[in-house]
């Protein structure tokens, strides 16, 4: 057997960096890992997520800037001393450090691209990381709407190659009665739970939801609830962020509060337990210039969980909900439509008959699909 090609990723979204981009990448590593030698330059903390702690170089991950400068440092030296087959970008801010590494030890290189990372209004970055992105020998695209970005932004199509992020099968679901004191932790009691989970960004939507839907709803469903899993980025190419206070003076506004329940961050276990608690994903996602939605993971994780997804059929969401399989999607800002399908499915018997169709459309995108096609793609560069 020959021995394994080396593989370089540079990637600031990494563990103990939480986000979905951070978990994407930590699997874009882990699946190499099965057929490559792979070495990482990621933030500090990084070294403990991973099996070879000494293939691992790390930066301060704040600000970002002085990630960028010192992972330009480390990424070099580490290509000068592997020469690897291969430099993997984890996302486009990511894209200077991996094109200077892949200089320095003569390798192909390629960026994974997540649809902000095309069309963020930042003059620095539009100038300066756009062109060396555009360098690439290759780019992996996260669904077909950014793929359009960046025919757009004057990528190669021939060179593009849409890979659609992973989710985690579950094996097995908690019992109810778990889900059932879940629920008292947090005393919600039985009350069927509109469940929105994300950062909270000005794109997911969430206080025009609570404007202009939640108020419908509560009318039709008074013992609803809107249950909002997520917390403000830390960081971020956009300052487009919404507080947990904004969120509730509109709920306030409306005369909803009583209708709005902010848990802030959960852990994986917790998060299980909404999703299986909930009658309902709610992604009502803007169209924002500038901001966009690349993909949707939160829908595809909500449909592993058997959860069915009403949003918006705004950039790469379309790409992570099935029209009637795992969700229903409805055009940009039309929140009647949207109210009145999220009343449907807090019936429990009608929510129930999508949940077996969802799980079958997470099946799709499972981390081992997601692998597989990695490599794939891999191979043609390292050969």
């Amino acid at each position: 057997m020959s021995s394994p090609h080396s593989i370089l990723l540079i990637s600031r979204n990494f563990p103990p960096l939480l986000g979905g981009m951070e978990r994407l990448n930590h699997h874009v590593l882990l699946e190499l890992a099965r057929e490559h030698e792979v070495h990482l330059v990621g933030p500090d903390g990084a070294a403990a997520h991973v099996e070879h702690p000494q293939r691992v170089r790390t930066c301060p991950a704040v600000p970002i800037s002085r990630f960028l400068t010192c992972a330009t440092l480390r990424g070099i030296r580490v290509a000068r001393r592997i020469r690897p087959e291969l430099v993997i970008a984890g996302s486009g801010v990511n894209a200077p450090p991996a094109w200077a590494a892949a200089r320095a030890g003569g390798a192909r290189w390629m960026v994974y691209l997540h649809g902000l990372d095309l069309v963020v209004r930042n003059a620095v970055y539009q100038r300066l990381f756009l062109p060396i992105i555009r360098r690439a020998d290759a780019w992996l695209v996260n669904s077909r709407a950014t793929a359009q970005l960046a025919a757009a932004a004057g990528l190669d199509a021939g060179r593009l190659h849409i890979l659609h992020p992973g989710v985690e099968i579950p094996r097995a679901f908690p019992p109810d009665e778990e889900v059932r004191a879940w629920r008292q932790r947090h005393s919600l009691g039985d009350r069927p739970l509109l469940l929105s989970v994300g950062r909270l960004s000005k794109r997911k939507g969430l206080k025009e939801f609570i404007r202009h839907a939640l108020p419908a709803v509560l009318t039709a469903r008074p013992d609803a609830l809107l249950v909002v899993v997520g917390e403000e980025p830390a960081a971020s190419l956009t300052s487009a962020n919404v507080g947990v206070a904004a969120l509730q003076e509109a709920a306030r506004a409306k005369g909803v509060i009583e209708g709005l329940r902010i848990l802030g961050r959960l852990s994986d276990q917790g998060l299980t337990l909404a999703y299986r608690a909930a009658s309902v994903l709610v992604f009502p996602v803007l169209d924002v210039p500038g901001d966009v939605e690349g993909f949707g993971m939160v829908a595809i994780e909500a449909a592993a969980h058997g959860l069915p997804t009403v949003g918006f059929a705004v950039g790469g969401v379309s790409d992570a909900v099935e029209e009637a399989t795992s969700g229903y999607l409805f055009p940009s800002g039309d929140y009647g439509a949207m109210a009145a399908c999220i009343i449907d499915l807090t019936a429990r018997d009608r929510a129930n008959a999508i949940a077996a169709s969802s799980a079958d459309f997470a099946a799709r995108f499972s981390w081992d699909h997601f692998g597989d096609r990695l490599r794939g793609f891999c191979r043609t560069k390292t050969s």
